[in-house]
């Protein structure tokens, strides 16, 4: 009959203390606080707004530039450079909203 592998037991370093696990050193698990809920909901609503803003802001921006565009469609080239910036300024709010609300 074959012997079972026994693995080498190696010694512990000198003055070191194995560590055992006992009731106090036991990992806890903590659940949020309410005050730490409400504050990851109120970052996510100034997000929310602030993408709703973004998303007016280019709404109105179109909107106004095709108005423009009909009344003189000379301009358009003008008018759609300038609309292109506005947009671009209204989404910079959402950026804003989002990486500051969290």
């Amino acid at each position: 009959m074959a012997r079972p592998r026994e693995r080498p037991t190696k010694p512990f370093p000198a003055g070191s203390v194995p560590r055992v696990r006992t009731a106090e050193t036991q990992p806890t698990i903590t659940h949020p606080t309410m005050i730490q809920v409400i504050a990851e909901i109120s970052g996510s609503i100034q997000g929310a707004f602030g993408c709703l803003a973004a998303a007016i802001g280019v709404g109105l921006v179109g909107a106004k530039a095709v108005e423009g565009v009909g009344r003189n469609p000379g301009a358009s080239g003008k008018i759609l450079v300038q609309s292109i910036i506005g947009m671009a300024l209204a989404e910079a709010v959402a950026f804003y909203a989002l990486f500051l609300g969290k």
